[in-house]
Parts: C-alpha cells; structure tokens; sequence
C-alpha cells in the first residue's frame, strides 16, 4: 500500500495536468458563456503544452550541443546523455497556435455579442430560432 501511494505521489505532475485538463474539459462542454467555454478550451490546452513539455524532460542529460566536435581527437557521442529538444520545440508552436486560437475565438465572441446582445449560449439560440421563423 506504502508503494502505490509512493507512486502516486511522485507522479504529481501527471495530475496536475489531469486536473487541468478536466477543468477546461467541464468549462467546455457544461458551461453555457461562449467566454467561459472561450477560458475553458485554454485550460485545456495549456494542460496538454505542460504534458509534453513535462515527458521531453530527462534528468541527468545536457542540452544536445557537441562541444568537442572538432579536432584530430575522435568522441563517441551517446545519445542517451542529450535531451531530445524536439517536444519543447513542438510546444512553442502550440503555444503560439493556441494563442492565435483564443484572439480569433475571443473576436468572434465579440461579433456574436453585437450581434445578439449575449454571450449565452441558450439565449443565442433561441434568437436564431426566432429570426427562422
């Protein structure tokens, strides 16, 4: 029992980002504000950033530059003592994407509320239906 509970704690970054996720989850799909569900979609994403970001660390290892590249001397170079830069990289792109995400989500909440006077998702449908018949 003393080594699940071991295991469960060190692991406390796991659910932190299980946490995160679940919260922009919730604000998604049961929230009715078009900006909360707005926040919520950005919780969750930086909950998946902070994932990936969280599996590319690797204790121990340096960052992947070989520093006696040159010379007559000839190194073995071991890949397992460098970190693989690639997940961090692919991370700066999400976060410029997901801030990208949010401006155009953020406008097109500002458009819906000129249009309909409220950023409640039932009232704006009932304004639909009404215009419809």
């Amino acid at each position: 029992m003393n080594e699940i509970l071991t295991t469960i704690i060190s692991k406390y970054n796991y659910w932190g980002f299980i946490l995160l996720m679940m919260i922009g989850l919730y604000a998604m799909m049961v929230k009715k504000n078009l900006v909360k569900k707005i926040i919520g979609m950005n919780i969750f994403q930086t909950g998946i950033i902070l994932f990936y970001v969280s599996i590319g660390v690797k204790k121990g290892a340096t960052i992947p530059i070989i520093s006696h590249g040159h010379g007559k001397e000839k190194h073995v170079i071991h890949a397992a003592e460098y970190i693989n830069p690639l997940p961090h990289v692919l991370m700066l792109t999400a976060i410029v994407v997901s801030v990208a995400t949010l401006g155009v989500a953020l406008a097109l909440a500002i458009k819906v509320y000129r249009e309909y006077d409220t950023l409640e998702e039932d009232e704006i449908n009932k304004k639909i239906r009404d215009q419809a018949k």
